[in-house]
């Protein structure tokens, strides 16, 4: 299977044409494919435009408006997932957004006590961030709506009122973001555990079809799903200490599921048909998960000899792995990390995370930086510019540069359209409909692409605005706050800030070379026991997981015209060839499972940990790879040939170039 370039388009992607625009901006522009999700965006409809419309009825438009924005962060933090999970995000999320709003608010827009506020909120929402995902949405809120209640006192929004109506809106979003949990409890996991089943099939097809890179990226998105599955699974099963029978019984279907998940990525990596009845039975298990029905019956061996079957061992392990998927067959339970242990993790990180402590000190020095901005050139609504400077800069959500251009158009085409809505629409119930449409386009936004829920966000707080305070010119001071803030954050938090443009790829490259030897201890090796499987599926999913958050940092990265972008592309071989070195590996455990070949030697096992360890080393050093005496027999040919692509591909780039890996 040969390299994929970086655009999609072979070895090192096409030769761009004279003129064109550069290729960083392209990645730029480039949105991620999803499929829409219609019940979000109708979610996010009713959430926002309903108070506005119970407002302008009661003749209280304004204090609707305000609810609405209550609501926002039901809509801009939410995610797909297990209702659990969301309603763990949410409450964190709205409950910080209505404690940085009465904050803000108690100032009483007195700018000594505001200033100071913002700036200290700053530097406590990034350490926060560490702590994990929920924490890090929570933490953005409570920055994000400080800065608005510190707006909103200056401009004489009384304290009590100006709360309650947040704090209700904020509620409402709740609400209507869980108001399908009673009546379909467990509808996300079976989802999440369908997914997996219809990504197996998608992954056979595409090898049927012949096409490598879509077998790839088939791949790719198996692991996602296999991410996605687990994880919301096991957070279901934490919580319910293994009392429920019907996360067990999910849960056990995922796991049982794990020998089929090998031998359909070995069968990928050989490049083996499978039979089209395998192919069906995946898609008809996925709809036996979906309506909670008995699992289809599973399909028999192919028979020896027939043309239109490839016979292998690959094949005949996933065969034999369907009988194996029964939801009764229980294989790993979790128990729950107690709330005492996750602080004290998050501590731990803090004392020796520098990492950390840089972007907490890169938002605080910032956001001083707009705060003065704001008493040194004071403009009506001026607090925008320390809001752009916290969204951009957020520690955890990708490229500072890429974020800042991406702020900056979003909010030039959304000012655009805002202008036009309010000029067009009349003002009253009918902006209801307007808030209604600009929510669904930030549900639809925010997954995809930043500028795209820029440009979404942007009308809709524009017409809330609008609403609260019965301003009609709030656009252009708007679309010049965030130029300024976008500006700030380009110079100071970027061009100027020690270490923003150093690359950062290599580090994460390193780690996934080390997890995937400690997966190939296991998996070269034969399983003779339970626990040993058990421990190699565990190496597996470290592995794949490892992969799969590099390609992210890497789709992050590589939108920068700076030396880390360039070093992402640069290591975008080496990604390649982990990737293939892995389903390599896996191959070798599915053969050794099915006694189709001989375990290799001990000296061959030791030899391929080897190379994966200069591999590692030279990552992080920048040195030239040694040369590795890579592992001699038969069965390990395909593991030696991405073992030596993956090397080949460190000796690829200057590595003097890129010595400070982190």
């Amino acid at each position: 299977m040969g390299h994929v370039g970086v655009d999609g388009e072979g070895p090192g992607g096409a030769q761009r044409a004279r003129g064109a625009a550069p290729r960083w901006l392209v990645r730029l522009l480039r949105s991620t494919p999803a499929p829409i999700g219609w019940s979000q965006l109708a979610r996010a409809a009713v959430a926002l435009s309903i108070p506005v419309a119970v407002g302008a009825l009661l003749g209280e438009i304004e204090w609707g408006a305000l609810a609405s924005t209550g609501a926002l962060p039901s809509v801009t933090g939410d995610v797909v997932g297990a209702y659990r999970s969301r309603a763990q995000r949410l409450a964190g999320a709205l409950g910080a957004a209505v404690l940085g709003f009465g904050l803000g608010l108690a100032t009483g827009g007195q700018a000594p006590l505001s200033v100071g506020l913002v700036i200290l909120v700053a530097a406590a929402s990034a350490l926060i961030s560490d702590a994990g995902s929920n924490a890090s949405i929570a933490a953005l809120q409570l920055f994000v709506f400080t800065v608005l209640g510190t707006g909103l006192a200056a401009e004489g929004t009384p304290i009590g009122l100006g709360l309650a109506c947040f704090a209700v809106g904020s509620v409402w979003g709740w609400f209507v973001a869980l108001v399908g949990w009673p009546v379909r409890p467990t509808t996300p996991e079976r989802r999440a555990v369908a997914q997996v089943y219809l990504e197996l099939a998608a992954m056979l097809s595409a090898v049927s079809a012949g096409d490598e890179e879509t077998t790839l990226a088939a791949r790719q998105q198996l692991t996602r799903a296999l991410n996605v599955a687990y994880d919301r699974l096991l957070v279901a099963r934490s919580w319910l200490s293994g009392r429920d029978s019907t996360y067990r019984r999910l849960l056990n279907l995922l796991a049982a599921g794990t020998p089929a998940v090998e031998a359909s990525v070995a069968a990928v990596d050989q490049g083996v048909r499978a039979p089209d009845a395998v192919i069906a039975y995946f898609t008809d298990l996925a709809a036996a998960v979906l309506s909670d029905t008995p699992l289809p019956e599973v399909p028999a061996l192919p028979e020896p000899g027939r043309a239109d079957v490839e016979t292998s061992p690959a094949v005949t392990a996933l065969v034999t792995a369907l009988g194996g998927i029964s939801p009764e067959r229980e294989r790993l339970r979790r128990d729950r990390v107690p709330v005492r242990r996750r602080v004290r993790d998050w501590a731990g990180t803090l004392a020796s995370g520098p990492l950390t402590w840089l972007a907490a000190a890169r938002l605080t020095v910032c956001v001083a930086l707009a705060e003065l901005t704001r008493v040194l050139i004071p403009t009506d609504r001026s607090y925008w510019i320390t809001l752009t400077v916290g969204l951009v800069l957020k520690p955890d959500f990708g490229s500072v540069f890429g974020r800042a251009i991406l702020r900056g158009l979003g909010t030039v085409a959304g000012v655009g359209i805002g202008v036009l809505a309010l000029a067009v629409v009349p003002h009253g119930l009918p902006l209801a409909l307007l808030v209604a449409v600009f929510g669904a386009g930030v549900a639809y936004g925010k997954g995809r692409h930043f500028g795209v829920l820029s440009a979404f966000v942007t009308p809709l707080i524009l017409v809330q605005m609008v609403l609260s305070a019965g301003d009609d010119e709030v656009a252009l001071v708007r679309l010049e706050d965030t130029v300024i803030g976008c500006a700030l954050v380009l110079v100071f938090g970027y061009l100027l800030w020690p270490g923003s443009r150093t690359p950062v790829l290599g580090g994460r490259l390193a780690d996934v070379a080390e997890s995937i030897s400690r997966y190939a201890e296991y998996a070269l090796r034969p399983a003779e026991d339970p626990a040993t499987r058990t421990e190699r599926s565990r190496a597996r999913r470290r592995a794949y997981r490892g992969l799969s958050d590099v390609r992210t940092a890497f789709q992050q990265l590589v939108v920068e015209p700076s030396a880390a972008g360039r070093q992402a592309v640069a290591w975008w071989p080496a990604i390649v060839a982990l990737e293939q070195l892995t389903d390599a590996i896996t191959a070798v455990a599915v053969a050794l499972d099915q006694h189709a070949a001989e375990a290799p030697e001990d000296a061959g096992v030791r030899r391929v940990r080897a190379g994966l360890a200069e591999f590692s080393l030279c990552v992080r050093t920048g040195s030239e790879p040694h040369t590795v005496d890579l592992p001699g027999e038969e069965l390990l040919s395909s593991v030696r040939a991405q073992l030596a692509s993956a090397l080949e591909a460190v000796d690829g780039p200057d590595l003097r170039t890129f010595r400070h890996v982190r």
